[in-house]
């Protein structure tokens, strides 16, 4: 396939995916399995990366009232009711904490060993019924709005998350809008939170990823390093157009995800995770892919 035309496809899977409970690995890691992309070639390596940034971008400039309100009001809150530890911020900077230490100790010790597909169709298998039980079981939330949100909650939530990270295919935003339902949060307060955490989440293991890749002290062999890696005129238009592609679908999936759950609920994701586990479970075993 023609890289220009690669790229575009692998932005738009990553623009659609990276916010919805589905799991953004799992579908490029599938799409990238059925063009036969190498895996190991550091362009490529370096341009999943680079796209996973650009969708990363749509978020604070969908929030960007919401970003502003929230620093605006640190920290008592909008309704003089939060102190440094209850306002927003400060619950989304904790259970960012939470989640990002134990998953990078995990990550190095196992993480290698799960990114197969059969791990990633097996993870996408129970997180949707999981996530089908959970958005009908727990109907009647206490918390409404974000802003009411305590610190129980976004422990829990941000201990949930570590799940996506040791299990590729699981879903960050599956793991924290299913546990945000758990503790009682509505589904868009669920999910508005899920958006929050994932700013310094992912922001964070794009950029550590970028580095780990690229600093050049490291054992290239070893650490599948992309140090020295030149990027020639044609690759930068093909990084450029990923980015690009992968920015602009990430943030009209955020802006119509926010209104399909005012709306409805999370089941439709949770059966399209359990059929689209079936279909892989009939190609692998088939060795289509």
């Amino acid at each position: 396939m023609n890289d220009f035309l690669l790229s575009i496809l692998l932005g738009v899977v990553e623009g659609l995916t990276e916010f919805l409970p589905v799991s953004s690995t799992a579908h490029l890691r599938i799409v990238e399995a059925l063009v036969h992309l190498d895996l190991h070639d550091s362009f490529w390596k370096m341009y999943t990366i680079v796209i996973q940034l650009g969708a990363i971008l749509a978020l604070p400039v969908y929030f960007w009232n919401r970003i502003l309100k929230f620093l605006s009001t640190f920290p008592k809150g909008e309704r003089r009711d939060r102190n440094f530890i209850t306002h927003p911020l400060s619950l989304t900077f904790i259970a960012f904490v939470v989640t990002a230490v134990p998953a990078w100790a995990l990550t190095k010790v196992i993480g290698k060993n799960l990114e197969s597909l059969w791990v990633m169709t097996t993870a996408l298998l129970l997180g949707g019924i999981v996530m089908w039980i959970v958005d009908a079981t727990f109907t009647r939330p206490r918390v409404m709005h974000m802003e009411e949100m305590n610190l129980p909650q976004a422990v829990w939530i941000g201990a949930a998350q570590i799940l996506s990270a040791v299990f590729p295919g699981t879903s960050r935003s599956m793991s924290t809008i299913a546990a945000g339902q758990i503790a009682g949060l509505s589904r868009p307060a669920a999910l508005e939170f899920s958006f929050f955490l994932s700013m310094p989440t992912m922001v964070v293991a794009t950029l550590y990823d970028l580095f780990k890749t690229l600093e050049p002290n490291r054992n290239t062999a070893a650490e599948g390093n992309l140090a020295p890696l030149a990027v020639n005129t044609h690759e930068w238009i093909v990084l450029v157009i990923g980015f690009v592609i992968s920015f602009v679908v990430a943030l009209a999936v955020v802006a119509w995800f926010i209104q399909w759950v005012r709306a409805r609920g999370f089941a439709p994701f949770a059966i399209y995770r359990i059929a689209l586990a079936i279909v892989l479970s009939v190609l692998l075993v088939r060795g289509v892919i």
